[in-house]
């Protein structure tokens, strides 16, 4: 250290903010590690429910003696992706927020084709459309 009385308090006051930014520089790291952390967990959890998810939408539908005559739901697994992500709604849709749930893009040719099918399922009475563009499952 300089042996100049008149910056010796200035330097003191320099390596004391240094220490003090360098703590705060290590919190900051602490964080940012357990943030980075938290953030790799909820990304896991995310990623098990989109699979899961995927795999439900992939099985069968299970067949019931119980059941009343059932309308005949078309083959195309869109379908019953379409009618499961409503009943997970649980309120009427219109073909956009379907294309939401179903993590399709916003395009008019996914909006339409959603539609379409829709109105299809509308037709053999699966689904019923209280309004234009409005679609729900009977007795929801």
């Amino acid at each position: 250290m300089s042996e100049n009385p008149q910056v010796k308090p200035i330097l003191e006051h320099i390596e004391t903010r240094e220490r003090e930014l360098a703590d705060q520089a290590e919190q900051f790291r602490a964080r940012i590690e357990d943030l980075t952390r938290q953030l790799g967990e909820i990304d896991a959890e995310s990623e098990n429910l989109r699979i899961t998810r995927k795999t439900l939408l992939a099985l069968p539908a299970l067949s019931s003696g119980t059941e009343p005559d059932r309308p005949d739901i078309p083959d195309h697994p869109a379908y019953q992706q379409i009618l499961t992500a409503l009943a997970d709604a649980g309120r009427p849709m219109r073909a956009r927020d379907l294309c939401q749930a179903l993590d399709l893009p916003i395009l008019p040719k996914n909006t339409e084709g959603i539609r379409s099918k829709m109105k299809r399922l509308v037709s053999r009475g699966i689904l019923v459309e209280p309004e234009p563009g409005l679609f729900v499952r009977p007795g929801a």
